[in-house]
């Protein structure tokens, strides 16, 4: 009889993941106008609920992807520019009904591959899964943040 080691959390199963819902949202945003940073630094307006002053939510989105603030910032702006987020007093930002109206069709196509795949597995390994991911990422900044 043979056994099978089960298998154990790693960089390429993650990145295998990783790529997968990238592909997912590649799939979804055709023929939306955004991009992958647009899109993250939509949903994450839509996130806060309220007015965030722009540095802040470009600092956000900056430190949550580990993108170059400048590139995040030009994201604002083509969203800005493309009326889905509102520009307000005090160099605040939100999101507009039109953007939250675009995040929520997009979230819809993703829900029908991603749901399903989700769907899969238990909400206690979810669980799990999501403790340990948050907890290997908060690592991996430290790292990162010291090297």
């Amino acid at each position: 009889m043979t056994t099978t080691a089960a298998p154990v959390l790693n960089p390429s199963i993650i990145g295998q993941a990783e790529k997968h819902h990238t592909a997912v949202l590649t799939r979804v945003l055709a023929g939306t106008t955004l991009d992958e940073r647009q899109w993250i630094t939509l949903n994450q307006a839509l996130a806060q609920g309220v007015p965030v002053p722009r540095t802040a939510h470009v600092a956000r989105v900056a430190g949550m992807t580990q993108w170059d603030p400048a590139d995040v910032e030009a994201a604002v702006a083509a969203l800005v520019g493309k009326e889905l987020l509102a520009t307000l007093p005090g160099d605040e930002i939100q999101i507009n009904d039109a953007g939250s109206e675009l995040v929520a069709r997009v979230r819809a196509a993703s829900g029908k591959i991603v749901g399903p795949a989700y769907g899969s597995v238990s909400p206690e390994d979810l669980e799990t899964a999501a403790r340990v991911l948050i907890t290997i990422t908060a690592r991996m900044g430290e790292e990162l943040a010291r090297a």
